[in-house]
């Protein structure tokens, strides 16, 4: 079984980029950060909630920390499931707004990087419109997906790190 859980704190101040807040302020934006879920019974994706309010700018792309880590069970060889990240379809269909590398893939073995697996999600904005992205409003949505490796393809490769690290 795979479970959501939110990095440590100092985790997600690292990644955060936010400049110029108080720990106390920057406390306050992790301890409302909400973990992914269905937004209905039949979701086949969870939805990934904005940790801030974000003025999205028209032409601009964003990194957002979201303070969350999807986990698999170790002891249950759960690690033949892959999380794929995609934007929330409203955001694309009326605004055009996509992830910077298309879809996300999460491997099952990113959560035991230094980085705690700490998932950030890259958006672009390429209209010439600003949206309002607001705290606690789902923006992207993660889908879990159960795969097969092929017969000789498969590695004992140990991974470190986050975008590209698999090729590092």
């Amino acid at each position: 079984m795979s479970c959501f859980e939110k990095v440590s704190f100092e985790q997600w101040k690292a990644d955060c980029g936010v400049r110029g807040l108080s720990d106390s302020g920057l406390r306050e934006w992790y301890d409302a950060i909400k973990l992914p879920r269905q937004a209905t019974a039949a979701s086949a994706g969870c939805d990934f909630y904005m940790p801030f309010n974000l003025n999205f700018e028209g032409g601009s792309s964003f990194r957002i920390a979201t303070g969350v880590r999807w986990v698999c069970d170790r002891e249950e060889n759960d690690r033949d499931k892959v999380l794929l990240i995609v934007p929330r379809s409203g955001l694309g269909f009326k605004y055009g707004i996509r992830l910077s590398n298309t879809v996300g893939v999460i491997d099952a073995d990113y959560c035991d990087s230094d980085n705690e697996g700490h998932i950030i999600i890259s958006l672009v904005n390429p209209s010439d419109t600003t949206v309002m992205l607001e705290e606690g409003k789902p923006f992207a949505q993660g889908i879990v997906v159960k795969y097969e490796v092929p017969d000789g393809a498969d590695s004992e490769e140990a991974r470190n790190g986050g975008f590209g690290s698999t090729d590092r």
